[in-house]
């Protein structure tokens, strides 16, 4: 079976310590479940196929047997062969990983980092867990649309079952299906990233599907067709959540381009999206250059060797991309929710430098969320000075934003700085204790920067922020031009100019 699962994360990614990018440049996504990249500021988590049920979506706001083109593929050693060929690849023989003898002490392992000189980067690490989890990372996010093809990202991930050049819809999903794996597509408004999880034993199996869905597909016009009415649905469903629309239109509020940029498909153009358009924007976007390929689990040389062979199919730059402009605005949606939603956001830094890692601090100061089920946060400021506030959205919005206010002020004790750094540090850790988190954060950084900085130079990055530099982020924040998102009754509901 196919699961959609949405997720719809802030403009500002202040959740995790930032990662590296190009000088000047600043991110522009965010990873609630895991994820994030270069580019620029703002950012947001897509939707992914999985397995089979819908999963609810997320967001955070400042807001108080098949073949791949190549064919078979064989990431293990040993005996045994497969009894068939596939599409223009020769199929290798298919072995069992030799099991550790018992009472033999596995050491930790080393991230190994390579990249090729078509711009392809591979990255690996033996983690010795039972389940082996790969990823190909790709710069296709939906900040590469133009006004003549939006919405293809939206589309493209909810194709990935589609027929390829190697296998067919249905020898895909069976295919992963019979080895109990699992292939999921998660998209941001910077990147696109395919993943396939399975035993160990089944790599072989599910790294076929990979290369097919990633590097061969055929997008006939009538499976095309036959999808379009599942943008409908999807969309519907994500936006079921009102945060979704709020990130939605803050984006659209903040930006003029690129990262205005919906993850959905716009209204007009469901059912207008061709076959062509898919195959055009694939071209462009899955080159060597923008591609990183990711393991966990499995050999590195291996990898490398899979990357030389099927990844290295299409050369160039392809598309550049826009350089996103803040403009600062606000978009409001009266409705007939009993609840207002808001967020209010001004731009930030450039990720990677260490006045985003202040930002990231500033947030864990504020509050970052409760870290337990049902917790309600109540030692954060934000809960503090709402709590504080009358129950009006006026009243309530305008609490939040004297708290940072009264930060920017210097009101700011050193004890308070220390416990955020360890707050941030701490979820850091426990996200990269996940295979899926640390899958995604070392595909994030290999796309951004073409490198990995290591948790523990993350953890130093964080430590020596200063206090003043805290005070600093919350005087830009206050002083930086605001934008603005609201839904429900906004009778009672301040405009981004009241502030």
């Amino acid at each position: 079976m196919i699961r959609l699962i949405e997720a719809a994360p802030p403009l500002l990614d202040l959740v995790r310590p930032a990662r590296s990018t190009s000088a000047g440049e600043q991110s522009s996504c965010c990873r609630v479940e895991s994820p994030r990249e270069g580019g620029e500021e703002g950012g947001c988590r897509g939707a992914r196929w999985e397995g089979s049920e819908l999963g609810p979506p997320s967001c955070f706001g400042l807001n108080a047997g098949g073949s791949g083109p190549g064919g078979v593929m064989k990431l293990l050693t040993g005996a045994g062969s497969l009894s068939r060929r596939f599409y223009s690849l020769k199929a290798a023989p298919k072995v069992k990983a030799p099991a550790a003898p018992a009472g033999v002490q596995l050491h930790p392992q080393e991230l190994e980092f390579t990249k090729l000189p078509n711009g392809l980067v591979i990255a690996s690490l033996e983690n010795y867990a039972p389940a082996s989890r790969i990823g190909v990372f790709i710069k296709a996010g939906s900040r590469y649309e133009d006004s003549s093809n939006l919405g293809t990202s939206h589309l493209l991930r909810l194709a990935s079952n589609l027929t390829t050049k190697g296998a067919s819809s249905f020898r895909i999903t069976r295919g992963i299906e019979a080895v109990g794996g699992k292939l999921s597509v998660t998209t941001t408004r910077e990147n696109m990233a395919y993943t396939v999880e399975c035993l160990r034993d089944d790599v072989d199996t599910v790294m076929e599907y990979l290369l097919n869905v990633t590097t061969a597909p055929e997008f006939r016009r009538w499976e095309v067709a036959d999808l379009q009415p599942q943008l409908k649905i999807d969309k519907a469903v994500a936006f079921q959540n009102p945060q979704t629309g709020i990130i939605e239109n803050l984006h659209a509020a903040a930006y003029r381009n690129a990262l205005a940029n919906s993850l959905y498909c716009p209204d007009y153009r469901i059912g207008k999206i061709t076959s062509d358009q898919l195959h055009h924007f694939v071209q462009n976007n899955f080159t060597s250059t923008r591609m990183a390929l990711v393991g966990l689990g499995v050999n590195h040389a291996v990898l490398k060797q899979v990357a030389a062979q099927f990844l290295n199919f299409r050369g160039g730059p392809g598309t550049s991309g826009v350089k996103t402009q803040y403009r600062g605005a606000e978009i409001r949606n009266q409705n007939g929710d009993s609840l207002v939603h808001a967020a209010i956001v001004a731009e930030g830094a450039a990720n990677g430098s260490a006045e985003a890692n202040a930002f990231s601090v500033l947030q864990h100061v504020l509050g970052a969320g409760p870290h337990v089920k049902r917790g309600s946060s109540t030692t954060s400021k934000l809960h503090q000075a709402i709590a504080k506030g009358a129950n009006q959205p006026f009243d309530v919005i305008k609490a939040a934003y004297n708290q940072v206010k009264a930060i920017s002020q210097g009101n700011l004790s050193e004890g308070d700085v220390t416990i955020a750094k360890n707050k941030l540090k701490a979820g850091y850790l426990m996200l990269m204790e996940t295979s899926e988190g640390l899958l995604d954060e070392i595909g994030s950084q290999a796309l951004a920067s073409g490198s990995y900085e290591a948790p523990t130079a993350v953890l130093q990055q964080i430590d020596a922020v200063a206090t003043a530099e805290v005070v600093n982020a919350a005087k830009k924040f206050v002083s930086g031009k605001k934008s603005m998102a609201a839904s429900g009754n906004l009778g009672n509901t301040p405009f981004v100019d009241e502030l």
